[in-house]
């Protein structure tokens, strides 16, 4: 598992430092395919559940599963979010990552750093003896506190030989609530914080997830290993 999140945090870095204006989303999903197969891993979105690229692209409003397109040219002061997982060997890694595009307003940036800063409470409550719940309530104190709204229709998720396995993670709860965590456990901790309301919804394309109010969202994510020493990032290079 260490071998798949490098190769995908080795995709979103170098998918993230081609994010310009003027670049296209199909261009960046080109590119991540590309680093994924030349280091011996499958794409794991490509064809899961039939979703037909590599990357998902979700820009401004577009909360998750953005599809990547030749039509779709990134724009100056706009926000990218970057989903990308790998295969390698039979094993997943997951991560995510919301770019500026250019020069971007003083509220998409506080969106970006606050939802970074959420991703970084819910891996530090990452631990052995901590309830599953104690992730959620993490993120949801720091994105709240900051005036933002968490999703709460989608979640992050165990992942391992499978790219959702139990349990899920939500980005909300209760401290001291749910199962308990073990050394050996792996979850993808993806926190997705709006600018505006909490509410979604579904595009026709039956992929792309927007938010409700029009209001920016941002997505942050790592796949994350509890170990007996603190939790592990595995989703680095």
């Amino acid at each position: 598992m260490r071998e798949a999140g490098r190769v995908s945090a080795r995709a979103l870095r170098m998918v993230g430092e081609a994010v310009a204006p003027g670049v296209t989303t199909a261009e960046l999903d080109e590119l991540a395919e590309t680093i994924i197969r030349e280091a011996n891993g499958v794409p794991a979105f490509k064809g899961y559940h039939g979703f037909p690229k590599t990357l998902c692209t979700s820009v401004g409003c577009q909360v998750v599963h953005g599809i990547p397109s030749a039509l779709t040219r990134l724009l100056e002061g706009q926000i990218l979010s970057v989903d990308v997982g790998a295969i390698v060997d039979g094993y997943y890694g997951d991560n995510a990552c919301t770019f500026a595009v250019g020069t971007i307003s003083e509220e998409a940036q506080r969106l970006l750093d606050a939802t970074r800063a959420s991703l970084a409470a819910g891996i530090a409550a990452s631990i052995c003896g901590n309830h599953l719940f104690d992730i959620g309530a993490a993120v949801q104190a720091v994105a709240e506190e900051a005036g933002f709204s968490i999703v709460r229709e989608y979640v992050g998720h165990g992942i391992g030989r499978a790219m959702h396995e139990d349990p899920n993670v939500p980005n909300y709860g209760t401290p001291g609530k749910g199962p308990l965590l073990a050394a050996g456990m792996v979850l993808a901790i993806e926190p997705m914080v709006n600018a505006g309301l909490a509410a979604v919804e579904s595009l026709p394309d039956g992929w792309t997830v927007v938010t409700r109010d029009g209001s920016l969202s941002a997505h942050f994510e790592h796949t994350v290993a509890i170990t007996e020493n603190g939790p592990l990032i595995l989703t680095a290079e």
